[in-house]
């Protein structure tokens, strides 16, 4: 019978080998890895230099604003090495200047923030301020990680947009792809449980509750029997909808018109015109 360190050695070096072989086979596909607890603190660094008296990092104390900007540059650029080469190691980018352009649009993705901090503040009478709301709405947070995230989608970096809007899940219970095509003064109220697909567009002033799900009907599969992908899969919210709690939205051709409002549990997977108004009945 092996003794107690015989037997710990034994899980010690089958995990070894495991991991010399996980070692081998990602490096015949892929050259790098990037850091996700690089992203996160990307992250927390984007969302304190945008909304410094909100956000701040232990780390970054006593540190000048051209300091962090100059460290968040520094960690952007090679997290964005990092992730075109993960994908494709023999891929010729110049990730200066996608690292550039990425800090260059926050002042925009700042402005988008503080459109959804009115909408958020207007649509919820429970809010007593604006700064309640970025300091504390798990909601604003999603959204907020959401947008930072979405830079990153359009510019063909999905490993640190998903890496992003997966910590928001984590954090908040909301899951945004970071694929998802959202206009301004967008409210999500209590936020819990909501998902949006990665080929849902929404327009502008659009409300969505908890547990609001647009997502894909079953996958169109291909002559052997995979899922397709890239193609639209989710649906298409116009400006000034409602959507409340628990409503179910699904497929690349359902299209919600301007205006409307769905209720509570509704299950819908057809279009519905401008300004209509759809309830769950029971019956």
């Amino acid at each position: 019978m092996l003794s107690h360190d015989e037997r710990l050695s034994s899980v010690i070096s089958s995990l070894e080998r495991t991991r010399i072989s996980e070692y081998d086979y990602f490096n015949k596909h892929k050259v790098a890895v990037p850091s996700r607890n690089e992203i996160i603190r990307i992250i927390k660094t984007m969302q304190s230099v945008m909304f410094p008296d909100y956000f701040r990092i232990k780390e970054n104390k006593g540190m000048s604003n051209t300091e962090i900007m100059n460290a968040l540059f520094l960690s952007l650029k090679m997290q964005i090495s990092a992730a075109y080469a993960f994908f494709d190691e023999d891929s010729v980018v110049d990730t200066e200047q996608v690292a550039y352009s990425v800090v260059e649009t926050l002042p925009v993705i700042k402005e988008k923030l503080m459109k959804d901090v009115i909408a958020i503040y207007e649509g919820d009478p429970a809010a007593r301020s604006p700064e309640e709301i970025i300091l504390s709405y798990p909601g604003f947070y999603a959204i907020s990680i959401y947008r930072m995230a979405h830079e990153f989608y359009i510019r063909n970096i999905p490993y640190i947009a998903r890496i992003m809007t997966e910590y928001a899940h984590e954090k908040t219970g909301v899951d945004i792809h970071a694929g998802a095509t959202i206009g301004e003064y967008f409210c999500i109220d209590h936020g819990t449980g909501i998902v949006i697909g990665e080929t849902t567009t929404i327009g502008d002033r659009v409300k969505i509750y908890q547990g609001v799900t647009l997502g894909a009907k079953s996958f169109e599969l291909d002559k052997d029997g995979n899922p397709i992908k890239g193609i639209k899969r989710h649906p298409d919210i116009g400006n000034g909808c409602v959507i409340y709690a628990n409503a179910t939205i699904l497929g690349g051709n359902t299209k919600i018109g301007d205006g409307s409002v769905i209720g509570g549990n509704v299950w819908l997977t057809h279009s519905v015109p401008a300004g209509e108004k759809v309830y769950y009945n029971a019956k």
